[in-house]
Parts: structure tokens; sequence; C-alpha cells
């Protein structure tokens, strides 16, 4: 199931992937490429790449691993969003528990997704944006 705390619309042109897994960055970034072949996708395999990539990247939205080597997804999803308010951050997890979701809107995620819905969730974000 997917889950948004608020829904509006984004024009999304720069896309950055926060995962651990060179495996799921890369087909993230494949999917989205044959899908929204305009966008701009760069990925970091943890938070500290993450924190040197922003801010000369200035994504428009980021999709977070809610579990990410030397720290967690959601203390830099909070971090982020104190720093660039306007990115919009999907947190993904392999898991799809109440307290996940619950600790990721608290962490002032934007939406929540289980790693296998992620293409649905990529699409419901995306379907509008007209530079995609």
């Amino acid at each position: 199931m997917l889950y948004a705390l608020q829904s509006e619309r984004v024009i999304v042109q720069k896309i950055l992937i926060v995962d651990d897994s060179s495996l799921f960055r890369k087909t993230l970034r494949e999917s989205i490429h044959s899908r929204f072949p305009s966008l701009i996708v760069l990925e970091a395999q943890d938070g500290e790449e993450a924190l040197r990539t922003i801010p000369t990247f200035l994504p428009d939205l980021i999709f977070m691993d809610i579990q990410l080597p030397n720290g967690n997804g959601l203390e830099l999803t909070r971090l982020i969003k104190g720093l660039y308010p306007d990115i919009k951050i999907v947190i993904l997890t392999s898991y799809d528990l109440p307290e996940y979701r619950d600790a990721a809107f608290q962490h002032k995620a934007d939406h929540y997704a289980p790693k296998d819905l992620f293409m649905p969730l990529m699409n419901l974000i995306l379907s509008e944006n007209p530079t995609g």
C-alpha cells in the first residue's frame, strides 16, 4: 500500500536515490529513465554521500531507504527537510509496518512505500510532471 502525508503536484526534474543496495539503485534509476528520460537521476549509497550531493545537485525528489549504513533514513530525512523543506522525500522500506510508516511521517517524509511498490508510487508522483 502507498501512503502519503499530503497530496500535491510536484514538478520534478532531478531525483536522488539514497540506498545502500547498488542493485536497487540501478534498478530504480533505469526504471525512472525508461519512463521519464528527461529526468536527471543521481545516486548516493549512504547518508554522508547524500549530504555531500544535495547542496550542489538540489534534487526535487529523494527516494530514501529507511535503513542506511552509519545511520538511518529517518534521521537523514528530518535533517534534509530542516535544511531543504521543498525537497520531497519518499521513504522506501522492505518492511511495511505501521510503526515504520508513522515514524516516516514524524520525521517529515512526504510519502512512504514498501520497496516492492516503488514503481506505482513513482508513477503517481510523476504522472502529471510536465517535464517528464
